[in-house]
């Protein structure tokens, strides 16, 4: 379909602005909503953790034990039962942790499959103006590599932040039971571990926003520019796109530099004051053991200990840059569910049962922007069956009368009224099901010429379909391809041609059998039998209907009942063909030139 000038660009607000920054702690307690019939599996999760974290703190414990009891006095017969038990104690710990990976894999997969087909039908109930701003690879981008985010954030992090917090309690209980004056030692780096995470994680997140956002606007304009890679060709434009995209890369490349060289900054702190503890723990505890105040054993499990103290706050430490991450790409995705769908039908709205096509406009104003009019007070009516055409410059509103018929925008003020019924008062579903769209750029579905066609009425046999590409001059050219109408085509319908595209939309609207027609003109840059072939199909699909057609080429609408030439969002001229050429007005003047263009 045609784009007004006026309308919103999609370019114009996306990209330019910062993202503000949003709770965070609301956003995790809504990604925890989608846990909700997963409580038992989380509650088995959560069990396994805990056995886990408890059996990874006996370990240590026991070898301690080992040492002052058995090792020192030379016990072989205890000491071989305290190893089988450290056996049972490893193999059950590995297998607690197996057993919470495997279940929480399958509540991460879960999770995300809900949060996708959340964010899909969430698509699907927005306006069409929400479209229209927003590039479609940015869009995809939060249906891909967001949720994907939050998906591998949810296999590793969430388990780990509750086992490091659990091993991490755990941990220093003991070790004030073994010995108050080692702990005070081991936590003595608590403070410095503090101050270093504050600094470097109050730089990491505003990175990994900067990255996930970089991230959306490559992936938006790498889909544009493969969707239009003729046109740019068409216009040896190669050069400035790879310059364009090489910038783009550059912002996403710095912007990922900088988040994980701070984020790499962590593991290292920690290695750092790791060691400083190990050494702090090993020295002081000697002196402590020569002067019989711990056991040789109390030193051994504190050394193990004191790594097992600064791991889980490692990780931690580790996880919270995975969960910046994480909450942004989740931010992403619920920007999109938060945002306002297409106004619902109003209460007691009414269904179409049939429609005679009698069309009428009275008062009709409508802007895209604020105090910018693209339809001013626009009145104008058509009988049933007639075949209106709306003609005029880039800009004039021909497209926007089309997306108000069919309620794809609401009009600001004024009425439209289908057979007298006012259609603000009729449901969208039953209104466009009485209309048919042949629109200027033909979108065909992946998959077979039979199912494009179907797309039009679903519950359709094979023969409909066949009389309907039949009725739309279609039919011949599918019986010459290899497969007929079993060949596949992809979305951008390769391998068949502009004008056999064109058909195939005409094949799908007669199978639709609508009372309403829109028709955006789709015959230049097409050979003059594709066009004939078109006009014939064209002609027989509006055969008794009422059409409205947006028309480029005047030569196409002569015939037309009636044409509305438009010009600043208002009629500037209405009649038939003749009665307008006869005015000698600004419909003659256009028709005109237009003949010595075509001479």
């Amino acid at each position: 379909m045609s784009k007004d000038s006026n309308r919103p660009h999609p370019h114009n607000h996306l990209f330019g602005k910062k993202v503000k920054p949003k709770n965070w702690a609301s956003t995790i307690k809504r990604i925890g909503s989608y846990f909700s019939d997963q409580k038992f599996l989380l509650s088995l999760v959560l069990l396994m953790v805990i056995i886990s974290s408890a059996l990874s703190l006996l370990g240590p414990f026991l070898i301690g034990m080992a040492i002052d009891s058995y090792i020192v006095k030379e016990n072989i017969e205890g000491l071989n039962k305290l190893l089988l038990g450290l056996i049972f104690v490893f193999v059950g710990q590995s297998l607690s942790t197996w057993l919470q990976n495997y279940w929480m894999i399958g509540i991460a997969q879960d999770t995300v499959l809900k949060m996708r087909n959340d964010l899909f039908n969430q698509f699907h109930r927005l306006s069409i103006s929400f479209f229209d701003k927003r590039q479609h690879g940015e869009l995809m981008s939060r249906v891909t590599n967001d949720i994907e985010n939050v998906s591998s954030t949810l296999n590793s992090s969430f388990i780990q932040v509750f086992s490091s917090i659990l091993t991490l309690v755990g941990t220093v209980g003991v070790m004030i039971y073994l010995s108050p004056i080692l702990t005070l030692i081991s936590l003595s780096i608590v403070p410095l571990m503090f101050f270093g995470l504050k600094w470097i994680t109050k730089r990491t997140g505003a990175r990994f926003k900067e990255q996930q956002r970089n991230l959306g606007e490559i992936n938006g304009y790498i889909e544009e520019i493969t969707s239009g890679q003729r046109i740019v060709k068409s216009f040896s434009q190669e050069k400035r796109v790879m310059e364009e995209f090489m910038a783009k890369n550059e912002r996403l490349r710095e912007s990922g530099y900088w988040a994980q060289t701070f984020s790499g900054f962590i593991p290292k702190l920690m290695n750092v004051l790791n060691n400083g503890s190990f050494a702090l723990i090993a020295g002081i505890g000697g002196v402590l053991a020569l002067n019989g105040k711990v056991s040789i054993g109390v030193i051994v499990i504190f050394v193990e200990y004191s790594r097992q103290f600064t791991r889980p706050l490692n990780d931690l430490a580790n996880q919270f840059n995975t969960l910046l991450s994480a909450v942004a790409g989740a931010e992403r995705v619920f920007e999109i569910l938060d945002e306002s769908q297409e106004e619902m039908d109003e209460t007691g709205a009414t269904e179409l049962s049939a429609v005679k096509g009698k069309v009428e406009f009275r008062d009709v104003s409508f802007s895209y922007e604020k105090d910018e009019k693209t339809v001013s007070d626009l009145s104008f009516s058509v009988n049933e069956g007639e075949t209106v055409a709306l003609v005029g410059p880039t800009g004039a509103g021909k497209t926007t009368i089309v997306n108000l018929l069919s309620r794809f925008y609401e009009s600001d003020s004024g009425q439209i009224l289908i057979d007298g019924h006012d259609i603000k008062k009729v449901k969208r579903s039953s209104l466009r099901s009485h209309m048919g769209f042949v629109l200027q750029d033909s979108f065909l579905f992946e998959g077979t010429i039979l199912e494009n066609i179907r797309y039009g009425r679903l519950n359709a046999t094979d023969e409909e379909v066949v009389n309907a590409a039949k009725l739309a001059n279609a039919h011949s050219f599918v019986q010459k391809l290899p497969k007929g109408y079993k060949t596949i085509l992809n979305q951008e319908g390769s391998g068949i041609s502009q004008g056999q595209k064109q058909l195939l939309s005409i094949a799908r609207a007669i199978l639709a059998d609508p009372s309403l027609l829109i028709l955006d003109e789709a015959t230049s840059s097409i050979d003059t039998i594709t066009e004939m072939k078109i006009q014939e199909a064209l002609q027989r699909l509006m055969q008794g209907r009422t059409s409205f057609v947006i028309a480029h080429r005047l030569n196409t609408i002569q015939q037309a009942d009636q044409i509305l030439v438009l010009h600043d969002g208002g009629i500037l001229e209405k009649g038939t063909h003749e009665e307008l050429l006869k005015n000698k007005k600004f419909y003659h003047s256009l028709y005109h030139s237009q003949l010595k263009q075509d001479a």
